[in-house]
């Protein structure tokens, strides 16, 4: 902190003050023994390279409840010898740890992207000339040189030249290139586009503007909501699972010693062995692939969509997102200077306004300003009939610049153009045309808009006429305003964040309709402030502005993270270094097309054609996915809990199993892997921001769970009834336990399917949008296999028939009562919800009245 406070002196302070403080001596630099003695101090001119150990990396995708559960799945069948079933939860385990591994890897590109940025070398004055030396060496105190092409290796203040031209946008959003002269500060990675200047270095490595962006880049990252959603789904199961499995262990154990007396080893070990299958029957070891097989799905359409998805968790954040803070220049705009309708002060017409201005400018010097007034013109080819003879480009002590002409007629006269009140001066304008020419500069600057003033002399400059005035802005993209309007339909509020002055910001939000409470950030965050930890009466300005101007990276970090405090899944979009923190720290950052390395580095989306249309397309799709990934985990959660309760409440009260071992692994198979094509699902488009409701879900999930264990405990009944008077059903074909173990296999197989016809929708099952062709072959390819299982005994004992078409209609009689159970459950759910909304406005009414 107080090497901070140091170094914002240093950019405050007058430049002999600071040459004073670093102790230098412009004309012969630091003496090679100085410069080695603060490198030792300071340490190099480079960001910091914190090393993770590879082997913790890769182990942190091995850990958590569902790894965890999945871990002992895979262990329990390497002990039982169920090989199959190991390598098959193995892969998946791997599979899904692989995957996480390599998206994981992708964030430390950002860090690595940052360090590309940085120049290489730079031109010092070290004992009293200067020389090339490796910018990682330079100190506090070197003097160096910056010039055309190059880029700045520190930050530093300027000791002497005329000027330059530096290209800061990239660190601070502004759009143009800024003139920079004595005393002024230049950041490091900034480029230099005009000009050669001296400069004292300020501050190096990690104290620089430019490591203090890589610092926040480093620190940012935010944790996803799927991890945390799959952290409490597997917690629910494994209470579920642990305390019926000890129930039940219980129970044996008292029944076996109790009361019997030849209890042993033997039964301790077929104890042990039932309890562990089940708790691999309960383990949902599909679910990660599940997760993370419907999002690269989805980032596949997206990736259609000109998207490229790199964090594959970010697909569910952009579904929740409910705030997108969007930059400015390039994402909101078009990043093209362009001229406005040319206002004349005489009698000039807008034509040759435009005409003087062009011949007043050069297009081989890249110059924005010049491309700008030469692509006003309506047709370029008039400037082929013109000669320029002499050209003196812009300067910041004259501020315009100058061109001798001469016409195809062999008439001579000079043209120039520049910043209205250098004009006003060249044409010594009276009084009247001086105000007129400040009314209309202030009227344009109101709105943001840049000002030239046009000026003509016929007499080789004696005198000069004032033309006019050529007003410049960077004009809304065509598509941006029908793309806020469309994201805001979504429930998704829009904030602009800018680099460029509040004059600017304000009329490009008046234009996209944003709002004009635009904040500049030097009013809203002090110096020194912790971008983690805003104040209060900060963080409330924040939560009610429509966008922010003049805005740091740190400023940036700190508008996402205090929205994210408050409760909101917050989307950034963002183009350059500057935007590299925050697009981190968002739940779902945006590299916008052109976007630096640093930018797409640090992004989870990085979009590939202009402009932000494409995000309402990748807002659709994420929220397609959320639902795919919502209805798998309402399925998978009631179905686990049939299976458990079914099977330890019969074991308790009816003394059977109503399962063996081998069924179970064949039906955690057969109801697991299959189901995974509800990646390919259709689902409809929720039109608000949708997150991960645990208590709503686990509560829809447990009343399906019970409605389900109802089902097939009635059907487990019926069949003990059958079994108690087997004459009098003989033509049911069910004559031992075995046939009734096999019926079960197959209720909970079909029935388990069925269920995810019930579960994939909040209303009823047989309406739009209906299952997609994958899901269905799949569910249809499974019910062929469990009949087939069951009809010729494969793996299972043989049942007849008849016992398998009545179960069918068993099902599909219980397929509607448990679409009615859905539909009512969700009806409770949101009223409660609804009530418990309304109470809340209440009291914060009578709170605030």
């Amino acid at each position: 902190m107080a090497e901070n406070a140091v170094a914002n002196d240093l950019e405050s302070m007058p430049v002999e003050a600071v040459l004073e403080k670093l102790g230098v001596d412009p004309g012969k630099g630091l003496s090679a023994a100085e410069a080695q003695k603060r490198l030792a101090q300071y340490g190099p001119n480079a960001l910091p390279e914190e090393k993770t150990n590879l082997f913790k990396k890769i182990a942190g995708h091995f850990v958590g409840p569902i790894a965890f559960m999945i871990e002992a799945a895979a262990l329990v069948s390497l002990i039982l010898g169920d090989w199959g079933d190991f390598f098959i939860i193995f892969g998946l385990l791997v599979f899904n740890a692989g995957l996480e591994f390599y998206q994981d890897s992708k964030a430390t590109s950002a860090l690595a992207a940052l360090k590309n940025s940085l120049a290489p070398q730079a031109t010092a004055l070290r004992d009293g000339k200067f020389a090339v030396i490796d910018a990682a060496t330079l100190v506090p105190g070197d003097i160096i040189k910056i010039r055309l092409g190059g880029i700045v290796p520190a930050d530093v203040r300027l000791v002497s030249g005329d000027y330059a031209s530096i290209d800061q946008a990239a660190l601070t959003g502004e759009s143009l290139p800024v003139n920079k002269t004595v005393g002024d500060t230049a950041y490091s990675g900034s480029v230099v586009k005009q000009g050669e200047m001296a400069a004292v270095v300020t501050g190096t490595g990690s104290e620089t503007f430019f490591g203090r962006t890589a610092k926040l880049v480093a620190g940012a990252g935010a944790v996803s909501q799927a991890q945390k959603a799959m952290f409490q789904i597997g917690n629910f199961l494994i209470v579920v699972a642990v305390v019926l499995a000890m129930i039940m262990v219980a129970v044996q154990v008292y029944v076996d010693i109790v009361k019997t007396d030849n209890w042993g080893l033997a039964d301790a070990l077929g104890i042990l062995q039932f309890v562990l299958v089940l708790l691999v029957a309960s383990i949902p070891v599909a679910m990660p692939a599940v997760f993370s097989i419907t999002m690269a799905l989805g980032a596949l359409a997206l990736s259609k969509e000109k998207a490229i998805v790199s964090r594959l968790s970010s697909i569910d954040e952009m579904a929740g997102a409910d705030i997108l803070c969007s930059d400015k220049t390039g994402t909101l705009t078009k990043n093209i200077l362009t001229l406005g309708d040319p206002i004349p002060v005489g009698g000039a017409t807008p034509e040759d306004i435009v005409l003087a201005g062009a011949l007043a400018s050069r297009a081989e010097d890249g110059d924005a300003i010049d491309g700008a007034v030469i692509g006003a013109l309506a047709d370029k080819a008039v400037l082929e009939r013109y000669t320029i003879s002499k050209f003196t480009p812009f300067d910041p002590v004259s501020k315009r610049t100058e061109a001798a002409v001469s016409g195809a007629d062999g008439k001579a006269f000079l043209t120039s153009k520049g910043a209205p009140h250098a004009i006003v001066l060249l044409a010594n304008a009276d009084k009247a045309v001086a105000d007129e020419v400040d009314a209309h500069v202030a009227e344009l600057g109101a709105k943001g808009y840049r000002a030239l003033a046009v000026a003509r002399s016929d007499d080789g400059g004696e005198t000069w006429t004032l033309l006019g005035i050529l007003p410049m802005f960077d004009p809304p993209r065509d598509d941006s305003k029908q793309t806020i309007e469309n994201v805001r339909a979504k429930g998704v509020s829009v904030k602009m964040i800018t680099g460029d002055d509040t004059a600017i910001a304000k009329e490009t939000a008046r234009q996209l309709g944003l709002g004009t409470n635009i904040l500049p950030a030097a009013e809203v965050f002090p110096k020194d402030m912790d971008p983690d930890n805003v104040p209060g009466p900060i963080a409330d300005r924040i939560l009610t502005a429509d966008g922010f101007a003049r805005v740091f990276p740190e400023h940036k970090y700190a508008i996402v993270k205090t929205f994210q405090k408050n409760g909101h899944l917050v989307a950034m979009t963002g183009d350059g270094v500057n935007d590299a923190p925050a697009l981190k720290q968002a739940d779902c950052g945006i590299a916008v097309s052109g976007a630096t390395d640093a930018a797409r580095g640090a992004a989870a989306l990085i979009l590939t054609a202009p402009g932000l249309s494409v995000i309402q397309n990748a807002i659709d799709e994420a929220r397609r996915i959320f639902g795919r990934i919502t209805s798998y985990t309402i399925y998978r959660v009631a179905l686990t809990m049939d299976i458990m309760f079914l099977v330890v409440l019969s074991t308790i009260f009816l003394g059977f199993q109503p399962l063996t071992p081998i069924m179970i692994v064949l039906m955690s198979l057969l109801d697991d892997i299959p189901i995974m094509t509800v990646a390919y699902d259709n689902t409809s488009v929720s039109e608000q921001p949708i997150r991960w409701r645990m208590p709503h879900l686990l509560s829809v999930s447990a009343v399906l769970g019970f409605a389900s264990i109802v089902q097939s405990f009635g059907l487990l009944l019926m069949g003990m009834e059958v079994l108690s008077e087997p004459g009098r059903w003989a033509g049911l074909g069910l004559t031992d336990q075995s046939h009734l173990q096999s019926m079960m296999f197959l209720q909970l197989v079909a029935g388990g399917h069925l269920l995810m016809l019930v579960s994939r929708k909040e209303n009823w099952f047989l309406k739009k949008p209906y299952p997609a062709r994958p899901l269905l072959i799949a569910i249809f390819a499974t019910q062929l296999v469990a009949v087939l299982m069951c009809g010729f005994g494969i793996i299972v004992p043989e049942i007849p028939w008849k016992l398998i078409g009545l179960v069918w209609v068993y099902l599909i009689v219980w397929l509607f009562i448990i679409g009615l159970v859905r539909i009512g459950i969700d009806h409770v759910l949101e009223n409660r919800s609804a009530r418990r909304a309304m109470s809340i406005d209440v009291v914060n009414e009578r709170l605030f009245r």
